[in-house]
């Protein structure tokens, strides 16, 4: 497999280092780039700002600034090339006094529909509302959803109650209404969530956030969203107590809605910019 190339920021440049894997990622966020053009960027850029902000700077030798940021993104943007499918991660790396690092990765295929497993235990994450801290351990719960035959683990909170994928987002269908975890559950600030709830209420279609277990979906169209992949409809769910959980089939319907939805994501790609404000 290739892992792609790795950069540090140095007075104000990127360049080419050897990757440590024994740093503890921090701070993390990724997107996709298809023929030089990108969803959301500003969006990416603000989560990865506000993830960086919510560190311990007395712990923080290097106290990276926002302008410095603004710096790193506009150089991870010069890198990347106009041609091709990519998907750069950028990284800051507590504790060092150059904090800055992007992973250029070539990006892979577009996937069709998806195998859902739910991890048998709470939430084991320590820091799910920042991208970075738990990245490996649930890179670890995806491997271990497909040992289980899945190709994305789901994550439940204490009482049973539906998150999010450990890589993924996760919102389904209801009564032709678009529902997604709600605030009584702590799940990462999804981009693409905003993106398709966003397109959902331009199609003037309901849309609602709701709390609910497992069992509670059954019967319902369960889609799984990335930046990588946009939308993904769920095939079959293997619940956290072993059993099936009986959602909606793939059908030539739900295939047309999300293509319909895939096609509005595409639409939303632009060259990418940066508002520095």
């Amino acid at each position: 497999m290739d892992f792609g190339s790795f950069y540090q920021f140095r007075a104000g440049r990127l360049e080419p280092v050897a990757e440590n894997a024994e740093v503890a990622l921090a701070v993390a966020d990724s997107w996709l780039v298809d023929g030089g053009r990108v969803r959301s960027l500003q969006a990416h850029y603000e989560r990865f700002v506000d993830g960086v902000a919510r560190l311990d700077y007395q712990q923080n030798p290097s106290n990276v600034r926002h302008g410095e940021i603004a710096d790193f993104f506009e150089a991870v943007i010069a890198l990347i090339p106009e041609e091709g499918r990519w998907f750069p991660r950028v990284e800051f790396h507590g504790g060092q006094a150059q904090p800055l690092f992007v992973k250029l990765r070539e990006a892979p295929a577009q996937l069709g529909e998806a195998r859902l497993w739910s991890l048998d235990q709470a939430d084991p994450r320590d820091l799910p509302t920042v991208k970075g801290p738990d990245l490996s351990l649930c890179m670890q719960l995806r491997r271990k959803a497909q040992v289980h035959g899945a190709d994305e683990a789901v994550l439940l909170d204490d009482t049973g109650r539906v998150i999010e994928g450990a890589l993924s987002s996760l919102v389904w269908w209801r009564d032709g209404a678009l529902e997604a975890p709600d605030l009584h559950t702590t799940w990462l600030d999804s981009i693409t969530r905003h993106e398709v709830f966003a397109i959902a209420a331009q199609l003037g279609l309901e849309t609602r956030e709701v709390a609910a277990t497992e069992d509670q979906l059954e019967g319902c169209e369960v889609w799984i969203l990335s930046s990588l992949q946009g939308v993904r409809q769920a095939s079959s769910w293997l619940g956290s107590k072993g059993t099936e959980i009986a959602i909606a089939p793939v059908s030539a319907e739900s295939t047309k809605r999300v293509e319909a939805f895939q096609r509005r994501l595409r639409m939303l790609s632009t060259a990418p910019s940066l508002n520095r404000d």
